[in-house]
């Protein structure tokens, strides 16, 4: 088995590497890419050391698997040609979630649309997988209707810039900025880049990818992300509207038999989801569970997942796992 990692130096990149071994994924051969300024960086993979290449070295090896995760102008150049030569890409940019015939995948959820043939498979943005883990399981038994929610966004969600940045300004440090403010000490909400109808890029990821992946085009959702000075993950304040009643005891016990998601809601020894719970973890941790009691059948929760983990890496790993499992590779 040889694994293609694009994007092998960056954040998500070695997260990638670090959960391909935790999950003892089967890599024979490892094939670290990135850009021309990273070729010949050695990479550290279970005790063997692995030189930077490019694309058309990677692709000459004939690998089975490549996760791309270095953006999506290098997406949308590359992963077809990977594609053409047989590979199976799976993709943690932005290139290709909402392409009609490209599968946009959480195992957990909607595994069962891959098939044999599905050589771009995309992997949805960190916020997403963090929301519809929490959705699903309610959505099958209650069908949402509508969804308010507002993102808390760490800084590792931008890169290695960001996180510098925010390094940089608290020790005082004059240095490249990779927001148009300063992070320490402060938030700004936005996330991506602003649209026409004043939503943010990011904001409407949100809205689009949750219909693909729950295959639900009638939920309306509305978003607000916020950046916020953390590194440990991302989180979100969900407000849902069901089209049935429900129970708190009953929807916490659907969230609680939900794989991957952890029930972290004991307000009484103030015990909810943070992302220093959440950071090297491959689950999704939901707390403060209550009723709205502003409207009918709605539901407050708050969400907490480290999206270089779930929100990246890890679903990218458990999509080839699955593909394997299902011997679609």
């Amino acid at each position: 088995m040889k694994i293609v990692v694009v994007g092998a130096t960056g954040l998500v990149g070695r997260e990638i590497l670090r959960v391909l071994d935790e999950h003892d994924f089967p890599v024979d051969e490892l094939i670290p890419v990135a850009t021309p300024k990273s070729y010949g960086i050695p990479v550290e993979y279970r005790g063997k050391t692995y030189d930077v290449a490019g694309h058309e070295t990677a692709i000459a090896q004939r690998p089975q698997v490549a996760i791309f995760s270095a953006g999506a102008s290098t997406s949308r150049e590359w992963a077809p040609r990977y594609a053409e030569a047989g590979v199976t890409v799976i993709d943690n940019s932005s290139a290709w979630r909402m392409e009609e015939n490209i599968p946009l995948i959480v195992p957990e959820i909607n595994g069962d649309v891959l098939k044999p043939g599905d050589r771009i498979i995309a992997n949805p943005n960190c916020s997403t997988l963090g929301l519809v883990m929490i959705l699903a399981p309610l959505h099958a038994k209650y069908i949402i209707r509508r969804v308010v929610v507002s993102t808390y966004q760490s800084v590792t969600g931008t890169g290695a810039k960001a996180l510098k940045q925010l390094e940089n300004e608290r020790a005082g440090i004059a240095g490249e900025m990779a927001y148009p403010h300063p992070i320490d000490l402060n938030l700004f909400p936005h996330g991506g880049y602003f649209l026409d109808n004043g939503y943010t890029s990011e904001e409407m990821k949100l809205l689009h990818e949750t219909r693909k992946i729950l295959r639900a085009p009638q939920i309306r959702l509305t978003a607000t992300v916020v950046r916020v000075p953390v590194t440990g993950g991302h989180s979100l304040a969900a407000n849902i509207e069901f089209e049935k009643e429900f129970s708190i005891k009953e929807a916490v016990s659907l969230l609680t038999a939900m794989p991957g998601v952890i029930v972290a809601d004991d307000v009484k020894n103030n015990i909810y989801p943070m992302p220093l719970v959440a950071r090297g973890r491959d689950e999704v941790f939901v707390g403060r569970i209550r009723r709205d009691e502003s409207v009918a059948s709605g539901l407050d929760l708050f969400i907490t997942a480290d999206n270089l983990r779930k929100g990246a890496a890890t679903n990218a790993v458990q999509i080839a796992s699955y593909l394997l499992a299902k011997k679609i590779l």
